[in-house]
C-alpha cells in the first residue's frame, strides 16, 4: 500500500515536471544566472550613474564630510559665523538654545549659469509643535558673512533666498501647515516681512514636514535656462516631489553660497549635512545664448504675478468681547469723572453767588 502511495506521487512530480519544464534543474540554474545577470547590470549602472554625477560635481562650491579644516584653516573653502560649530557628523549652525545666530559661507564666488545644489540637512529638538523655531536658509548672494534678522542673515539682501520656516509668525488660520519652505529673490529694497511669514514677497513654496524626521531630509534646487526649480525629500522614499518652479528667474554670477539659521524665544537645532554642487550640461540654441544678457540685480519677469495679498488679521471672538468690555468701562469711568466735574464746577459757580 505504502509503495502504491510512493509510485502515485513519484507519477504526480513527473508528470508536474513535464508540464512544467521551468522547473528542470537546468532551467532553474539558467534562471538563476540570468537573475544574477541582470542584478550585475543593473549595479553596473547605478554606479555609471553615480560616477556620472560625480564628475560633474563641483567640489570647490561643495560642503561634505569629513569637514577638513572647515573655519580653521587658510586652504579651506568655507567660513563658519556665530554659533555654527563643526562635528564628525554635520555642521551646527545652532543648537537648541534661545537666541543663538549661525552661518556658513562659501569662500569662492559662484560663476555657473546652469547648476543643481543638492542639500541635505537636519532640523530637531525637544520643543513640541510650534513651540520650536526659527528656521534654516540656504542663500546665493552678493553679501556673505552679515549677521541680520532673516534666518541669521541680513535683510534686503541681493540674491536668492531659500527658507525653511518651522514656526507660523502670522495668523495660525493661513491656508498652510509648518514647517514651509519658501523662494524669494532679494534685490535689496524688498525686505522679508517675519510678521507675515515672508507672504509678501514669496515665489513659490510647499509645506515639508521636515522637523523631527526620522528620515534624512533633502532639499533640491535646480537652476537652468531662468528657470528655477525647487525639490524636496522629507518622507524616505527616496523620491522627489514638487515644491516650486519659477520661471524667468534672473540670477547674477559672481555671489556666494551659505546657509544660515536662527532662533529666538523658541530653538532648535539645524544642521547641515552636506551641501553638493553640481554643474548641469545643457544644449542651447544661439538664440537663447543671445538672450542669456549679463545680469546684476536678480529680477524675475512678470513679477506682480508673485506678489501674494496677505490680508490683515481681523480680531478673534474673544478679543472682540474684551474689546467691547474694556470700551463700556472706559466711557463709564469717562462718564463719572464728567459728573464729578461738572458738580464740583456747578457748586463753586453757586458759591460765588453767595
Amino acid at each position: 500500500m505504502v509503495a502504491t502511495k510512493t509510485k502515485s506521487n513519484l507519477d504526480r512530480l513527473r508528470s508536474f515536471g513535464f508540464l512544467h519544464p521551468m522547473f528542470h534543474s537546468k532551467n532553474i540554474r539558467k534562471l538563476i544566472c540570468l537573475f544574477v545577470t541582470i542584478c550585475i547590470l543593473m549595479s553596473q549602472s547605478l554606479a555609471n550613474e553615480q560616477d556620472f554625477m560625480e564628475e560633474f560635481l563641483k567640489r570647490e562650491y561643495s560642503l561634505s564630510k569629513p569637514y577638513r579644516g572647515l573655519g580653521f584653516s587658510s586652504s579651506s573653502q568655507w567660513d563658519l559665523m556665530g554659533t555654527a560649530m563643526v562635528t564628525p557628523d554635520h555642521v551646527r549652525l545652532t543648537p537648541d538654545l534661545q537666541s543663538r545666530q549661525g552661518a556658513v559661507w562659501s569662500r569662492i564666488p559662484f560663476f555657473l549659469r546652469d547648476w543643481e545644489l543638492k542639500v541635505h540637512f537636519k532640523i530637531h529638538g525637544l520643543g513640541k509643535k510650534n513651540l520650536n523655531g526659527d528656521g534654516l536658509a540656504i542663500w546665493l548672494t552678493k553679501d556673505r558673512m552679515q549677521n541680520g534678522p532673516v534666518f541669521g542673515n541680513m535683510n534686503q539682501f541681493v540674491g536668492l533666498g531659500i527658507f525653511v520656516d518651522t514656526y507660523p509668525n502670522a495668523d495660525k488660520s493661513h491656508d498652510r501647515a509648518f514647517p514651509y519652505i519658501s523662494v524669494m529673490l532679494g534685490n535689496g529694497t524688498l525686505s522679508y516681512d517675519h510678521d507675515r511669514d515672508g507672504r509678501p514677497t514669496e515665489l513659490g513654496g510647499c509645506t515639508a514636514m521636515a522637523r523631527n524626521a526620522i528620515y534624512d531630509t533633502f532639499l533640491l534646487v535646480r537652476y537652468s535656462k531662468n528657470r528655477l526649480v525647487l525639490m524636496v525629500d522629507v518622507d524616505g522614499k527616496q523620491e522627489w516631489k514638487h515644491c516650486a518652479d519659477i520661471t524667468g528667474v534672473r540670477l547674477p554670477t559672481g555671489h556666494f553660497f551659505g546657509a544660515s539659521s536662527a532662533t529666538g524665544d523658541l530653538s532648535d537645532n539645524h544642521d547641515i549635512i552636506s551641501m553638493k554642487l553640481y554643474q548641469l550640461t545643457v544644449e542651447k540654441t544661439p538664440e537663447e545664448e543671445e538672450e542669456e544678457e549679463e545680469v546684476t540685480i536678480p529680477r524675475v519677469d512678470n513679477m506682480e504675478q508673485f506678489q501674494v495679498d496677505v490680508q490683515e488679521e481681523g480680531m478673534s471672538g474673544v478679543q472682540f468681547f474684551f474689546t467691547l468690555v474694556f470700551s463700556i468701562l472706559g466711557l463709564g469711568v469717562l462718564a463719572v469723572v464728567g459728573m464729578i466735574l461738572y458738580g464740583r464746577w456747578k457748586e463753586n459757580r453757586r458759591k460765588r453767588f453767595y
